[in-house]
């Protein structure tokens, strides 16, 4: 909360590595308060520290719906965003991460992230970030896809569809399985959509995909 950059810096990486596969640990970071100062690095911190906040956060909002409304109520969205617009690959990455655990399971969240603009950033993320950030970039997007039509509208009007279609062909093996969710959702009780992801190409990567699947 008050110690020095590189103190703050430091310190939410450090929580990253406690929060990581451990639920005890995530609970007890969130019960000490973590989640205020952790959305406030994400606002002004050092490039790091808005990676490594938004690392932490991204831990604490998976399956943790607690954590998601303390997250919402901080005020994570707006800075995510931002992050996802003009931080670092590794923070663009982290903050797409932290943006599919909001959107997870609240659809009062998948609004409010899209207003706040995440939908083309995140487009953009699935076509030119690190492998990490794509695969990150398309969960996010399925999430806001799930049970939200404007979203739907919203994101394949960004141009999401052709590059989700390349990750399914070429990405790791957590983008292509992200990348067909969120084409799945896309294509969800959407004939134009589903035209529009067959002439992508689409049909052969899923088919490969649905073969072999992910290691």
């Amino acid at each position: 909360k008050f110690g020095t950059e590189d103190g703050k810096d430091d310190a939410a990486s450090a929580l990253s590595w406690l929060a990581g596969n451990d639920p005890d640990n995530v609970v007890a970071i969130a019960r000490a308060g973590a989640i205020s100062p952790l959305v406030e690095l994400v606002k002004f911190g050092t490039e790091s520290g808005k990676s490594n906040a938004a690392s932490v956060l991204a831990l604490l909002a998976s399956d943790n719906p607690d954590n998601v409304v303390a997250m919402a109520r901080a005020g994570a969205i707006p800075p995510l965003v931002e992050l996802v617009e003009s931080g670092t690959e590794y923070g663009k990455a982290n903050a797409a991460f932290a943006i599919s655990g909001l959107a997870r399971d609240s659809n009062d969240n998948r609004v409010e992230i899209s207003r706040a603009g995440a939908i083309p950033p995140l487009v953009e993320l699935v076509k030119f970030g690190t492998e990490d950030g794509k695969a990150d970039a398309a969960f996010a997007l399925a999430n806001l896809a799930s049970d939200n039509p404007d979203n739907v509208v919203a994101i394949a009007r960004a141009g999401a569809i052709p590059p989700l279609v390349e990750l399914v062909k070429f990405g790791t093996e957590s983008g292509k399985a992200n990348a067909a969710f969120a084409l799945s959702r896309l294509a969800s009780n959407n004939a134009d959509y589903v035209v529009a992801i067959t002439r992508a190409g689409a049909i052969p990567p899923l088919v490969e995909l649905a073969k072999f699947g992910t290691g």
